[in-house]
């Protein structure tokens, strides 16, 4: 007897239906205040026990902002100190 091979028709569509968001990778430059910050983040997420990866605090980030009305989003880009466009200079 022939051994039967499962077909994956709808198993396909599916997958096509639940694909992954493309992901972008970029860099960028950010003062060492606000680099630290981001482990201070991370130890509050352990303290409420979910761990959380830089990615994720980013991302988290930018869904709080873009829940902001236009002037709150502005009034917090405001507060920023700013930073030099580009790569910092090799010592």
């Amino acid at each position: 007897m022939a051994k039967s091979r499962k077909t994956r028709d709808t198993g396909a569509a599916e997958a096509a239906d639940a694909a992954p968001a493309k992901l972008v990778r970029d860099s960028f430059t950010m003062p060492a205040d606000d680099f630290a910050l981001v482990a201070v983040l991370k130890g509050r997420a352990l303290q409420v026990q979910r761990p959380a990866k830089k990615s994720e605090l980013l991302r988290a980030g930018l869904q709080a902002l873009s829940a902001l009305s236009p002037q709150a989003l502005a009034k917090a880009l405001d507060a920023l100190a700013p930073v030099k466009a580009g790569r910092p200079k090799k010592k």
